[in-house]
């Protein structure tokens, strides 16, 4: 393995933290550049750090003074502006810069399965993964102007031990352990894929730097087929809860009692998520999952029962659902 420096935009969320330990622990050398507004997760000892605003392109670029790197991980772009500006601060300062974009890009509902890279990106329900296909078209473009060296990754529903991945986060949780009904959309059968951060930032890494990479979309997610109801009972399970009371209602119903979900249900959750893995393992053919979901769910109920202020139960949340399983 070649060591290379590479810059990470964040480096402290669910996923970009995993991949700063990960590529430090492979020798990398690794910078962090964020506001260093949040000590939710750590940065590993060695790591440098530029505490910026990385929106304020004039800022950044007096806070990096001129320097160049390997490579550039970007998981803080999400807008055509966005994305430009990363265009001008880093299209001739990196070999290789790595655009974090999302799953829920890809086709809702999806025209055949498995999905791969080569599959329609269109999600007419979700304005953030309108956004991302904005983003990957504007780089797609740039990287054919020879203006960056561009390599797009596409991860699905993403955790670690501070994330509980269903609809209402810790509060699902507690009404379970209360004895409460929770919903969950369609009958509850629909596959879907998740994965651990940990599991996600070994595929991540071995791209740093990889020729092959360069120009090339990647989809990183687990091979572990899992339903709605089997990630629900896996936290109950690791919360203690024998049989938890689940209600299934359709999406058309939740999104009408609850419109905010509209975007997480209609663009993504209610549709089967099936993916190809086999272009990221030509690249990084000795990855695969390492953690379970069930292990994943033991993660995070420890997490959260450490600490009772991390046990949160959000009041709006808890009447939305005694609404919806009435």
């Amino acid at each position: 393995m070649t060591t290379k420096s590479l810059l990470v935009l964040g480096g402290t969320g669910q996923i970009s933290a995993a991949c700063v330990r990960e590529a430090t622990d492979r020798g990398h050398r690794v910078t962090v550049l964020n506001r260093g507004s949040t000590s939710l997760r750590t940065i590993p000892d060695g790591t440098e750090t530029i505490t910026v605003d990385v929106r304020d392109e004039h800022a950044t670029r007096a806070a990096l003074h001129g320097r160049s790197f390997d490579c550039v991980a970007d998981f803080l772009t999400f807008t055509i502006a966005e994305a430009a500006a990363a265009v001008r601060l880093f299209g001739s300062s990196t070999d290789q810069y790595l655009f974090i974009s999302s799953a829920s890009a890809y086709q809702k509902p999806p025209q055949h399965l498995p999905i791969d890279e080569s599959t329609p990106l269109f999600n007419p329900y979700s304005a953030y993964a309108r956004d991302k296909i904005a983003c990957e078209r504007f780089l797609r473009d740039e990287h054919a102007a020879g203006r960056i060296r561009v390599t797009c990754v596409r991860p699905s529903t993403t955790y670690d031990r501070t994330r509980v991945p269903l609809l209402g986060g810790w509060t699902v949780v507690d009404r379970m352990r209360r004895g409460l009904p929770i919903v969950l959309h369609g009958d509850g059968t629909a596959p879907w894929a998740i994965t651990h951060s940990d599991d996600f930032a070994r595929a991540f890494v071995g791209l740093l730097g990889a020729e092959a990479a360069i120009g090339e979309a990647f989809n990183i997610m687990s091979p572990e087929l899992l339903t709605w109801n089997t990630i629900a009972l896996d936290l109950a399970d690791a919360a203690g809860v024998e049989l938890p009371h689940i209600v299934h209602r359709t999406t058309s119903d939740l999104v009408g009692a609850a419109p905010e979900w509209d975007a997480s249900l209609r663009g993504d959750r209610s549709h089967a998520a099936i993916f190809d893995t086999t272009k990221i393992r030509s690249v990084v053919p000795d990855w695969e999952q390492r953690i379970p979901f069930a292990e994943g769910a033991r993660q995070i109920i420890r997490w959260h029962d450490q600490d009772p202020a991390r046990r949160r139960v959000d009041p709006a949340t808890d009447a939305l659902y005694d609404r919806l399983t009435a």
